[in-house]
């Protein structure tokens, strides 16, 4: 082959130019490391990227969900982890919460120590605690069941720690617009007594659980190492038959309100 053919060979191949992403792939943190610097990064605010985080929220409560994670896919090819890397998206969640919690508190007019144990409370165990408890569940259930076998030649994929909690805290935001938002403008409606008070406050709470479920089952679908996530669609079959068995039981005495029982429990 002539030099001149070669030369001409060699321009058509195709070489990514500095301003590609590929051409300089961002430096890989260790699986070790990674949550420390992830949790780092929540006291800069200069480093989340917040309108993404809103992006995503509205994807999520969209009709199309699994959208969310696809990005997940995209981070695994160039960083070679599933989980964010930005914190923007948890640190959202999380003034979004004391933001409904001191409007609940206003609304109930609690006391200053009141409302503070509330705020405490939705955040520091109905998001972050029980958040911690069904990630590590869910992430030990998909470790140890749904893993697909591979050759002894392949390296046992995992899911990570971090990535359930991404689940977590993408299946927690549709809880959120139902349970802070939607809930708090229905509250003169259910929290009467009244079989139409109980069906629309039960129907909220059975639509927030479900969805719940059913975006996590998602975020564990989207891991092309693990198989039969359907079985974090079962807790839905649960909520239905309790949602069942609550309106049958109205005539008969035993039809609570939900929405009436968290407001005694947290105001009353």
């Amino acid at each position: 082959m002539s030099t001149e053919a070669a030369h001409s060979r060699k321009s058509r191949l195709a070489v990514p130019s500095g301003a590609d992403p590929l051409a300089n792939p961002a430096p890989r943190v260790p699986a070790a490391n990674r949550p420390l610097q992830y949790f780092q990064r929540l006291t800069d605010v200069r480093q989340m990227d917040i309108q993404s985080a809103l992006d995503q929220m509205k994807t999520l409560i969209s009709t199309r969900p699994q959208l969310v994670y696809k990005t997940s896919y995209y981070r695994k090819q160039t960083k070679n982890h599933w989980a964010r890397d930005d914190p923007a998206f948890v640190a959202m969640q999380a003034v979004f919460l004391v933001v409904a919690g001191i409007a609940y508190s206003v609304a109930f007019r609690i006391s200053l120590q009141g409302a503070i144990s509330f705020l405490l409370y939705t955040v520091l165990w109905n998001w972050l605690g029980l958040g911690l408890l069904i990630a590590t569940i869910c992430r030990e259930i998909a470790n140890r069941q749904l893993v697909v076998q591979q050759s002894t030649s392949h390296v046992r994929q995992q899911v990570e720690w971090l990535y359930a909690f991404d689940i977590h805290c993408n299946s927690f935001f549709p809880v959120f617009v139902l349970l802070y938002v939607v809930q708090f403008f229905l509250l003169p409606v259910i929290l009467q007594e009244g079989l139409l008070s109980l069906v629309i406050a039960n129907s909220i709470y059975a639509g927030a659980l479900s969805w719940y479920w059913y975006i996590t089952h998602l975020g564990y679908r989207a891991l092309p190492f693990l198989s039969h996530t359907e079985v974090f669609l079962f807790p839905i079959v649960a909520v239905v038959v309790c949602y069942c068995a609550i309106l049958v039981g109205y005539p008969l005495g035993f039809g609570w309100n939900w929405a009436r029982i968290m407001a005694r429990f947290y105001f009353m």
